[in-house]
């Protein structure tokens, strides 16, 4: 996107894999929840979210150690001009897909046709902004762009290819289980139980495996997905030896809980991995497209009731800090006090509309820890008097006598979430909020996620160093009422628009820096979440046989936890 590429022409392999990794093993990885679809690229069902990183692949792939780079996979070579109105892509004359045949000029086509019409959402922007694709050889393709959007030539380059003679004339969208999609990535599908288990077995034939890109990566053999009705029981399996590894997100759970046998005999070993990612969004969103919610004032008494010192020592042990903003842990994020050069200038034009604290400077509220937090209470209930409610026989109502009252959606399986909600409803009904906790199982949590049908519920988007076009889909106007979208709160911000179009517009590195940090104090100083606590460290207990390399990319275990640089030892 800027500059160029750390890694020279002939690299041998990643900087952060080993390319002589020993190929071979097996393990098993736990999920919560439950899966009905194998098909990740749309938006029915519910999927093992690993799938697609393991059995599908895309033109080209991105480095870990690189937050906005992108190095040949299905593609020997990829060309833009200046103005980046279009890039073309030559295929590698040995890119196979795993039923053996040739990935071809169609299969891109289709791929990006179906993908911008019937696939999920999330593709359909890219789908937007393509003017024309056109095959310009046997293996080569040329796509234009009728926006001006620099980053574009990236995201064209990073679509999911499917095989065109699979889905053609068939109903991509309403896929059944049994269709699972055919990919060119290094796993297939090899044997599934419906809502229990899928098998990932690595293909032998896997046509990339001397790919730089891919040399020393995906060594294990045999990768089996395990689901679990909740954390608790995926727990005792990980005691039990029925999982072979498991990412920790509770730092007083990982310095308290990890002391069963096989740690003390030596054959689980705990992992701490450190990054430099953003802390992105954790906490509990509030959809602003229905009352109270639509009034920042209330969004931000929420946010002063949550008693976060007293939470956080209650369930973490205070070890883990609280996410500040949602670029928070990063040289992206807002910073302190008043905006002030480039950031001011972006943001100036839009002072009208941006809520108290974007400009002048917004921080969360600190508590004394204690349980009452009498200092949060008494702002929150200042705040809600601003917008009208005022405590009546212990119960907040507004002039027309009807009561404050809301629901916390949560996911039956999610049992931290649920503990986190049980204090923070002691708190609020102090304050003399009716609130109560609907849980209800993965599929029927997905499908009302999906459709905005909830009051408050739990929220966690990832966020990378390399933010660009998906940022729309995450909170720009045009996704607050598009099924499906990640806009769980409603965000239909002519600021944020703004500056979402001024990162993507950027030209030089501390012009996309300036938009991003002015991104994040309108979504910050927004009020949509109630924030939880930050991971600046991946924690992944393992069994002694798992390896991974000295060399740790900036991104430390990637967007989640997936061994792809791993190998298996029996040694």
């Amino acid at each position: 996107m800027y500059g160029s590429p750390a890694l020279p022409p002939d690299f041998v392999s990643l900087p952060y894999a080993r390319p002589d990794a020993p190929k071979g093993g097996s393990i098993t990885l736990g999920n919560t929840g439950g899966f009905d679809s194998l098909n990740p690229f749309v938006r029915k069902g519910t999927v093992p979210w690993q799938l697609s990183f393991f059995t599908h692949e895309a033109l080209m792939g991105r480095s870990w150690d690189e937050p906005f780079t992108l190095y040949g996979l299905l593609a020997e070579s990829v060309e833009v001009p200046e103005d980046r109105s279009w890039v073309a892509f030559t295929l590698r004359e040995e890119a196979r897909f795993s039923d053996g045949t040739p990935v071809t000029v169609d299969d891109v086509i289709f791929s990006y046709e179906l993908l911008g019409t019937d696939g999920h959402p999330r593709y359909h922007g890219l789908g937007d902004q393509i003017e024309s694709i056109t095959q310009t050889g046997p293996r080569s393709l040329r796509i234009s762009f009728n926006t001006d959007n620099r980053e574009l030539a990236l995201l064209a380059g990073m679509r999911p290819i499917l095989s065109r003679a699979q889905w053609e004339g068939r109903d991509f969208a309403n896929a059944q289980l049994a269709d699972v999609p055919i990919g060119t990535g290094p796993y297939v599908v090899s044997n599934y139980e419906a809502g229990r288990f899928v098998q990932l077995t690595r293909n032998p034939d896997y046509w990339g495996a001397e790919v730089p890109f891919r040399r020393g990566t995906h060594n294990i053999d045999r990768i089996k997905l395990d689901f679990y009705g909740d954390a608790t029981v995926l727990f005792e399996a990980f005691k039990g030896g029925d999982i072979s590894a498991l990412r920790e997100f509770n730092a007083e759970k990982w310095a308290t809980q990890y002391n069963f046998p096989s740690i003390d005999r030596g054959d689980v070993i705990k992992s701490e991995i450190p990054h430099q990612k953003p802390s992105g969004m954790t906490g509990f969103v509030m959809n602003t497209r229905r009352p109270p919610f639509d009034d920042w004032r209330v969004r931000e008494a929420m946010i002063q009731a949550f008693n976060f010192e007293y939470i956080n020592d209650t369930l973490t042990g205070g070890a883990q800090p609280r996410i500040t903003s949602y670029f928070s842990n990063s040289g992206l994020a807002m910073q302190d006090g008043p905006a002030t050069g480039t950031v001011s200038e972006l943001l100036t034009p839009f002072a009208a509309q941006l809520l108290p604290g974007t400009l002048e400077g917004y921080a969360l509220p600190q508590s004394d820890g204690s349980a009452r937090n009498r200092k949060g209470i008494r702002a929150a209930m200042a705040l809600l008097a601003e917008a009208g409610w005022t405590p009546q026989d212990g119960q907040m109502r507004n002039a027309s006598g009807q009561p404050l009252r809301f629901t916390i959606l949560l996911a039956q399986d999610s049992s931290e979430n649920i503990a986190i909600a049980d204090l923070y409803v002691s708190g609020l009904k102090r304050l003399g909020v009716d609130v109560a906790i609907e849980t209800t199982d993965s599929a029927q949590y997905t499908a009302r996620t999906n459709e905005f049908d909830f009051d408050m519920t739990y929220y966690r988007r990832a966020l990378s160093l390399s933010p660009g076009n998906e940022q729309r889909f995450y909170w720009g106007s045009e996704a607050a009422d598009q099924p499906g979208s990640r806009n769980l709160m409603g965000v239909a911000s002519p600021a944020v628009d703004g500056m979402i179009d001024a990162m993507l517009a950027a030209k030089e590195k501390q012009e996309f820096v300036a938009a991003v940090r002015a991104l994040d104090r309108v979504l910050t100083a927004g009020r949509y979440v109630v924030p939880f606590w930050q991971f600046t460290t991946g924690q992944i207990a393992h069994i002694k046989e798992m390896k991974y390399p000295d060399v740790l990319p900036i991104y430390g275990d990637g967007p989640n936890f997936m061994p792809e640089t791993w190998w298996y030892d029996p040694s």
